[in-house]
């Protein structure tokens, strides 16, 4: 069921999602080679913690294989839900960063791709690409369009590049629970939708690729990774409809 959230509850998401994006934030500042996934998930989880709130993804899952981090981190062909460890970033890598957090109950959730050093332009462009489809997904949120008006926003600036959409993985509601009714798939699925109304709250991430947009899971049960090995970028921005048109709620 699609729930609508009251303007004290929004206020309460956009508390979870400005920790967010101050975790995002210390990231980037953070990230460089040598750096192992496992310290910038430390520095994440202390953050979060210090802020009041709690990591949306620590212990998420089925109890027989919990996700065991407070970020997913995932790098080059890792699309989604990269478990961190001792591994060290290595120059000329794209880093995918996925943060949560719950502030008295309610979530919010936001994800970056970041450059290490100095990758040809075609990576640039898959990364700026994936943002603007995201950005392009969020202008169209807005009251009375319908949820297929996201997708078919998204596709519009995905497809001309050529690049994977990756269908597997959708957008998502968000509130009391980090993935909530309605699902927003990045691409046009040749139906409309519901409506969309103030009070309304997305998740909005494209994840896209330099080759196809097929996946496959890790052995580990969590990390997502293209088929054909080809490089993946990824973003995501939690929103309010509103009646003025969308918020973005992850942002400082």
């Amino acid at each position: 069921m699609v729930t609508r959230k009251s303007r004290r509850e929004i206020e309460k998401m956009r508390t979870a999602g400005r920790i967010v994006a101050e975790v995002l934030a210390l990231v980037e500042s953070e990230l460089k080679p040598g750096v192992s996934t496992a310290h910038l998930d430390r520095l994440a989880e202390r953050h979060i913690r210090s802020s009041g709130a709690v990591p949306s993804f620590k212990g998420y899952g089925h109890r027989s294989n919990p996700f065991p981090a407070s970020l997913c981190i995932s790098i080059d062909d890792e699309v989604v839900h990269g478990i961190p460890g001792e591994r060290q970033i290595r120059d000329g890598q794209i880093v995918s960063v996925d943060a949560g957090a719950i502030y008295d109950g309610w979530h919010g959730d936001g994800a970056r791709t970041f450059i290490v050093g100095q990758p040809p332009s075609e990576v640039v462009e898959l990364i700026d690409t994936t943002r603007m489809a995201m950005m392009a997904g969020i202008a169209a949120a807005v009251p009375d369009a319908n949820l297929g008006d996201i997708s078919g926003a998204i596709e519009d600036v995905a497809g001309p590049g050529g690049y994977g959409i990756v269908r597997q993985f959708v957008g998502h509601g968000i509130g009391t629970e980090m993935h909530q009714e309605p699902q927003v798939p990045n691409y046009r699925t040749g139906v409309r939708g519901m409506k969309l109304a103030p009070g309304i709250c997305l998740a909005i991430e494209p994840m896209l690729t330099l080759g196809s947009g097929e996946v496959a899971v890790k052995p580990d049960g969590w990390t997502v990774v293209t088929r054909d090995g080809s490089l993946a970028a990824h973003f995501e921005h939690t929103i309010a409809v509103t009646e003025n048109g969308p918020e973005i709620l992850t942002t400082v």
